[in-house]
């Protein structure tokens, strides 16, 4: 069993769900095995980038993109992304992930892109 914890991105995306919606996240996560994490679950996918690998777990319509420490003992989340939105499709296809790019979750920015249209 693998001791978990969470960046400020996570544990803000946490916060805002419901809690049978955390549950459900943290349930899936905290259970993972190790040999799910290598490799015998379809849930379960590598990224390299910047020289680390990253696994992203499928869980419902969250993705959850973390590490697994060197010593093998801590999972670290470090963003949990809804399924089809920018900020998953920018992580996963390895482009530049910044902060601007999380700003696409905010319900504000969507308004501030209509507002240009009129």
């Amino acid at each position: 069993m693998y001791q978990v914890t969470f960046s400020a991105q996570a544990m803000g995306e946490l916060n805002k769900l419901d809690k049978i919606a955390q549950l459900e996240i943290i349930e899936s996560f905290g259970s993972l095995t190790p040999e799910q994490i290598a490799g015998s679950s379809p849930e379960i996918g590598r990224i390299h980038r910047a020289g680390k690998v990253f696994y992203r777990l499928r869980t419902g319509d969250w993705r959850i993109y973390f590490e697994v420490s060197e010593d093998k003992t801590t999972l670290y989340a470090h963003y949990i992304l809804h399924q089809h939105t920018l900020a998953d499709f920018v992580f996963r296809f390895k482009l530049p992930f910044t902060k601007e790019t999380a700003l696409e979750q905010e319900d504000n920015f969507w308004k501030y892109l209509e507002s240009l249209k009129k």
